[in-house]
């Protein structure tokens, strides 16, 4: 398979004049079924393009006014999971994920021309508002196709960067057509928000920043979707610190840069949803691929629980708002899924805040469920006055809060003098828990104790 390198079109080459003017081998188009389906010139399968680290240094120089160059702070749970641990908050970005380093190198390479007729790209968050914003400051214009599924928070703020928004496509697999047939109708640049070889520059600059800042770091823990992020680190991060180990993290909803590696090139994954929506890309760039196959130590799939539970931790320990897919890292290490990393410093990358308000309250409750701290069961009392208020007398005795109670007769079976009693309660942590349920078996004899996730 051949590989071709990044270039930059600010400095005369061949390689320059083949992204303004690719070759007519580049220009493909195939169709499934009836469907036209456009192929992107820049993240061709059978010419997949690797970037060098001159590449992302060069990234580096062009953002480094227009990008904020977020804090890696140690983290409060250092002494929880022995490890030094330490968060690269990409969060802190302005539109909140590490999406805005590639954004803005890609729209300051384009030419003139090219800047002059704007831009396009399909997107259900993160790169639309990245190229938004970014955008806006440098006077470029920016279309956005953006799926039904697209939180309206996301879409109203895109819309406020002065992006023209087009929400179509059940999925981003038809936003992306819808996008692509656009950008050429009205010669628009496409850019691949995960694929696109200057988006993989861009955001190789945050492992820049992790040597800069963590010089001696051991490992590195970086979320996996599209694979732009860990393509453009990775080799940032190997090439100053080769022996630094690089792992990647998925959710299992949605593995596809796993199956990927396992068979040799990027697959088709069937995507579940799942609550690191941002990474659920079902086929990762080529580009991408071909620029990390060889960099990473480790692939992790972690599930979906403990994706809740890292979103709650990093809500009560470090004071930070955390989307599922920036979550993802600490998720792998909160399910012991790196026992070699105990004693190292270890660099997780936090890259996105963007998570869905009106999805926070659930995944809280969740995470406090994953964390043994939030409980239902059910019980059978007599049904005689004052046997609810020995129960609840019973949990309040033992310091937990009760947070919900219901009570019904007509569909038990066994006893038609008893109650059957649902409970939701919050305890201190899972040992406080077990003390209740261990209570609650002394004094009942029905009784159904079941977590709530």
């Amino acid at each position: 398979m051949m590989m071709q390198h990044l270039w930059a079109t600010d400095v005369p080459s061949e390689m320059d004049d083949n992204l303004t003017h690719p070759p007519d081998k580049r220009r493909k188009m195939s169709t499934i079924g009836s469907e036209e389906v456009i192929l992107d010139k820049f993240c061709d399968p059978d010419n997949p393009i690797t970037i060098t680290f001159q590449d992302i240094s060069a990234a580096a120089y062009k953002i480094r006014d227009g990008i904020e160059r977020t804090p890696c702070l140690k983290s409060q749970m250092t002494q929880m999971y022995g490890m030094k641990l330490f968060f690269k908050k990409e969060f802190l970005q302005y539109t909140g994920s590490f999406k805005e380093r590639g954004a803005r190198y890609a729209l300051l390479m384009l030419n003139k021309d090219q800047k002059k007729q704007g831009v396009i790209a399909a997107s259900a968050g993160n790169h639309a508002l990245a190229l938004a914003y970014h955008g806006q400051e440098l006077g470029i214009s920016i279309t956005v196709i953006m799926p039904i599924i697209a939180p309206l928070m996301k879409i109203q703020a895109c819309r406020k960067f002065g992006a023209n928004v087009q929400v179509k496509g059940a999925n981003l697999a038809e936003s992306k057509l819808h996008a692509m047939k656009l950008g050429r109708e009205e010669g628009l640049i496409y850019i691949n928000g995960y694929d696109h070889p200057h988006i993989l520059a861009g955001q190789g600059t945050m492992g820049l920043e992790i040597v800069e800042q963590v010089p001696d770091l051991d490992a590195c823990i970086i979320p996996v979707g599209g694979g732009g992020l860990i393509a453009g680190a990775a080799l940032a991060i190997k090439n100053l610190r080769p022996n630094c180990t690089i792992i990647g993290v998925e959710s299992e909803r949605c593995p596809s840069f796993t199956n990927a590696i396992q068979s040799g090139k990027p697959v088709y994954t069937e995507m579940h949803s799942t609550l690191a929506d941002g990474l659920a890309v079902p086929t990762v760039g080529v580009n991408a691929f071909a620029t990390a196959k060889d960099l990473i130590d480790k692939m992790i799939i972690v599930k979906e629980e403990n994706i809740a539970l890292a979103i709650l931790r990093l809500l009560e320990m470090e004071k930070a708002v955390v989307e599922g897919a920036g979550a993802v890292g600490l998720a792998a290490v909160i399910e012991n899924l790196v026992p070699e990393l105990v004693g190292k410093k270890v660099v997780i990358a936090l890259c996105g805040g963007n998570i869905d308000t009106t999805a926070l309250g659930r995944v809280i409750e969740r995470g406090l469920a994953v964390d043994g701290r939030l409980n239902r069961f059910v019980v059978e009392v007599s049904d005689r006055p004052g046997s609810i208020a020995e129960l609840t007398k019973l949990i309040a005795g033992l310091g937990v809060s009760l947070k919900d109670i219901f009570h019904e007769r007509a569909w038990i079976k066994s006893d038609i003098f008893a109650v059957q009693v649902k409970v939701v309660c919050e305890t201190r942590d899972a040992e406080h828990s077990e003390e209740l349920h261990q209570a609650l078996k002394e004094r009942y004899n029905h009784l159904n104790w079941s977590p709530i996730y």
